[in-house]
């Protein structure tokens, strides 16, 4: 097998875990039935012995591909000589209603090929390696119920329309020739071992006509409406497919280990819950009409940080457990050589203090659209806070989490402003009782006083990556986003100015900070999001603002999806994909090009006005 590149993935999924299939046809990385579970399939990780599941043309071909509209439901056209065939790749979902009526397995991925020209032979090769291929399992053929392999609980089941033949102990393939308006469909599912439900595969059409529907019903809630719909309404379904719907949870990236520099070792294991991430997620969710998603994952992030107050975990399972510890799989090769393979991630254990910002945010802008919070949660809110007030001194590892000794921040010390000015703010609109008022307004101020003095290099004429250093990293851009100080404000002028300076990889890209170039890593997707966003709030003009963001969106692959990073000489994509980081990036840039364009509507242009903090409003 030839090795696929990372932007040549699409991704299909069904609120419960998620498959990456290649331009090729080939799925290539699988994970049952969650997405932190063993994989089932990895050649993604090792093209020879991770193990795949292909339907690909036998004569030389060319493909094309694209989601129908406005859904995940992913459909790949192969161009041969001799005639053309659409592979339809999905994970059935269905309205609660349909799933009354509906007979349906706990996990499917349906393929569904059909000739639209000519005449065209095609190969299909089921190669399943369970648990990272660290176990060979037996496939078992049976008489009507197609290919099953029995891994303790778990059991899968492949069924076809054609037949296939058991070609190794755990190998399945079969070739097959489709003329013009013929058919062929291919079923693998997933339950725990029991008696399977298996719907008939003659009910394909209709589960692929059910499944594009449910997807184009719930895009079609989301409220933006300006010139990016297109590149928003892909936003929105990636982070969609990678919400595990039986908590509310939206995990990093479905992946692990592919790698922020090809052949090195900072590959990291994404498919687990950040703070960050989730703060962020719930304010996007909510911009774009998503009240019930958001309010489910604000509901998670309570109950996970709830479980381990006032100290926050950097990151959580769907459930919001700790992962165990991580562990590398030294017996896979990697993405094109990129070692080590690891699994679960040790970030777990640091301290990043910014989080304690971001989840206090979540809280206030959730009030602000109409939540109140019980007394359990104000008493966590007061715990953060007395949290806040006694670490906000301490080193930490900071919002890029490398794996060195901790050092102090200048972004997790106005992360720690952002939580005590927010709880501040909660307490004045009677959201929370009985809060230490005085202590709290005490130490935001000292926080305020101490980055201000060391935090801002008058050198550099800009706010810096540590109190007291000299270098810049990306996250300062977002200090105007929360308020501590306006985007137009000279000293944000000046951090934007260095930061594009100093960081700046290509048109429409920016490096995370300045270790990213000697590490030879990416450009980091959403600090470029972020450039877009702080030049359309004040700190640049509406046309550069857009012109930014339009070279940005140009490093999305063909079907609009972004990893975490881009190589900026190539344009190719690394680190695990899709990243939901990128793509709440995307929808922040997106909205707010389209809020400044209102308010110049309104106003007509004019020089930025500065934008306090939002205060959270009083519940009725």
């Amino acid at each position: 097998m030839l090795p696929a590149l990372i932007h040549d993935y699409g991704i299909i999924g069904n609120g419960r875990s998620a498959a990456l299939v290649s331009l090729s046809g080939s799925i290539d990385w699988l994970c049952w039935p969650r997405f932190d579970s063993p994989s089932l399939l990895a050649a993604l990780l090792d093209r020879d012995a991770g193990g795949h599941f292909s339907i690909t043309p036998t004569a030389p071909f060319t493909s094309t591909r694209a989601y129908e509209d406005d859904s995940n439901v992913l459909v790949t056209t192969f161009a041969t000589a001799d005639g053309d065939v659409r592979l339809t790749d999905l994970m059935p979902v269905m309205s609660e209603e349909d799933k009354t009526t509906t007979l349906f397995p706990e996990h499917e991925i349906l393929r569904v090929c059909a000739c639209v020209r000519g005449r065209v032979e095609l190969r299909l090769e089921f190669h399943p390696r369970p648990d990272y291929a660290r176990r060979a399992v037996p496939v078992r053929a049976t008489n009507h119920l197609g290919f099953r392999i029995e891994d303790g609980p778990r059991l899968y089941t492949l069924r076809a329309d054609r037949p296939l033949a058991q070609t190794a102990p755990t190998d399945v393939e079969g070739r097959f020739t489709l003329g013009a308006g013929e058919r062929a469909t291919f079923s693998l599912a997933f339950d725990h071992a029991g008696p399977a439900v298996l719907p008939p595969l003659e009910a394909a059409d209709d589960t692929v006509a059910r499944t594009v529907a449910w997807w184009r019903q719930w895009a079609s809630r989301c409220t933006y409406d300006g010139p990016y719909r297109p590149a928003v309404i892909r936003s929105v379904l990636a982070l969609k497919l990678l919400n595990y719907a039986p908590s509310g949870a939206i995990v990093a990236a479905p992946t692990t280990s592919l790698p922020e520099r090809i052949g090195g070792d900072l590959n990291w294991d994404y498919r687990f819950c950040w703070i960050r991430d989730a703060a962020l997620t719930v304010s996007s969710l909510s911009d774009l009409g998503y009240e019930d998603e958001s309010s489910a994952f604000f509901d998670w992030l309570l109950h996970s940080t709830r479980l381990t107050r006032p100290a926050l975990r950097v990151l959580y399972d769907v459930f919001g457990g700790d992962p165990t510890a991580e562990e590398t799989l030294d017996h896979l090769q990697g993405y094109l050589g990129s070692r080590p393979v690891r699994i679960r991630n040790a970030a777990a254990g640091q301290l990043q203090l910014d989080g304690y910002g971001e989840l206090v945010e979540a809280v206030a802008e959730m009030c602000r659209r109409g939540r109140t919070l019980a007394r359990e949660t104000q008493a966590m809110m007061r715990e953060i806070g007395d949290f806040v007030c006694a670490h906000w001194r301490d080193p930490d590892q900071g919002i890029w989490e490398p794996r060195e000794a901790p050092s102090r921040h200048t972004y997790s010390s106005v992360m720690c402003w952002v939580a005590l000015d927010r709880l501040l703010q909660l307490h004045r609109s009677g959201f929370i009782r009985r809060l230490p008022v005085d202590k709290l307004e005490r130490e935001r101020d000292a926080i305020r006083a101490d980055v201000e003095r060391v935090g801002f290099n008058p050198a550099l004429d800009s706010y810096t990556q540590r109190l007291g250093g000299d270098t810049v990293d990306a996250s300062l851009l977002l200090l105007g986003r929360y308020g501590y100080t306006s985007p137009a404000d000279a000293r944000m002028r000046g951090t934007c100015r260095a930061i594009m300076d100093r960081l700046r990889a290509a048109p429409g890209l920016i490096y995370r900070d300045e270790t990213s170039l000697p590490q030879a890593e990416g450009a980091f997707g959403i600090c470029s999001a972020w450039v877009t966003e702080h030049l359309a709030s004040g700190g640049g003009s509406p046309a550069e603002a857009e012109d930014w963001f339009r070279q940005f969106l140009g490093y999305g692959n063909d079907l609009g999806l972004f990893a975490e990073e881009v190589e900026p000489t190539t344009g190719a994509a690394l680190g695990n994909f899709p990243q939901a980081y990128s793509h709440v990036g995307l929808i922040g840039a997106a909205l707010a090009i389209e809020a400044r364009r209102r308010v110049e509507l309104l106003t007509g242009p004019a020089e930025a006005r500065p934008q306090p903090a939002r205060e959270a409003s009083a519940p009725t």
